[in-house]
């Protein structure tokens, strides 16, 4: 989901960019170690619960999600339910900054909105999909939780040490942050060019083998 809407060139994804991006170190929590088979053993869950899709591909296998089919939510929850997954609970204010890249909502109320939508899903569209978590100590908002693994540990809402950091410090970490998240996107991107070039030479990408 993340990928279609920040490197659109490199989507639908080759199974080395999945890989790739599984395992970023940046805007992510928890942060994985995934090797292949795992990535496969996912894929293959995925595409059971018809949430994700291989595209038509000469030598080279892609894949797309179909997350907001899938799930049956507008576009607006879809990208909530997303950016959640990628980044642990959440406050709706932080969750409208760091959907920015997928979806630019109005205000926090918009976001609000969208959260108890799913938060009040009726049992027979198959429940909650979201959680309010209780306020953590110190904390000044509540945090929001998918609920598409199960129920959420309430140690979750907890926020992490590097929430409190000081104003000088966490400037400059946001900016280191958004320069790493450059960087990857561009090696997603040359990776995709890459398995592209592969494919027009008959040869497996690197990493795989034939």
């Amino acid at each position: 989901m993340e990928k279609a809407r920040t490197v659109p060139d490199s989507y639908p994804l080759t199974l080395n960019t999945l890989l790739l991006g599984c395992n970023q170190k940046t805007s992510r929590e928890p942060l994985m170690e995934l090797d292949e088979a795992q990535i496969l053993s996912a894929i293959e869950t995925l595409q059971q619960a018809q949430l994700l899709r291989e595209v038509s591909g000469a030598r080279v296998r892609r894949f797309e999600h179909n997350a907001q089919r899938g799930l049956g939510v507008p576009e607006q929850s879809a990208v909530l339910l997303g950016v959640l997954m990628l980044r642990g609970a959440q406050t709706a204010a932080e969750l409208r900054l760091n959907c920015e890249r997928w979806y630019k909502f109005a205000d926090i109320s918009s976001v609000e909105g969208f959260l108890e939508e799913m938060q009040d899903r009726a049992p027979e569209k198959g429940g909650p999909m979201v959680v309010k978590m209780a306020r953590a100590p110190g904390a000044r908002e509540q945090r929001w939780a998918h609920l598409l693994c199960g129920p959420v540990d309430p140690a979750q809402s907890c926020p992490s040490s590097a929430d409190h950091s000081g104003g000088g410090a966490g400037t400059a970490s946001n900016e280191t942050l958004a320069r790493v998240e450059r960087l990857e996107t561009e090696v997603a991107q040359l990776r995709a060019t890459v398995d592209q070039l592969c494919q027009e030479l008959g040869l497996s990408p690197p990493g795989q083998t034939q």
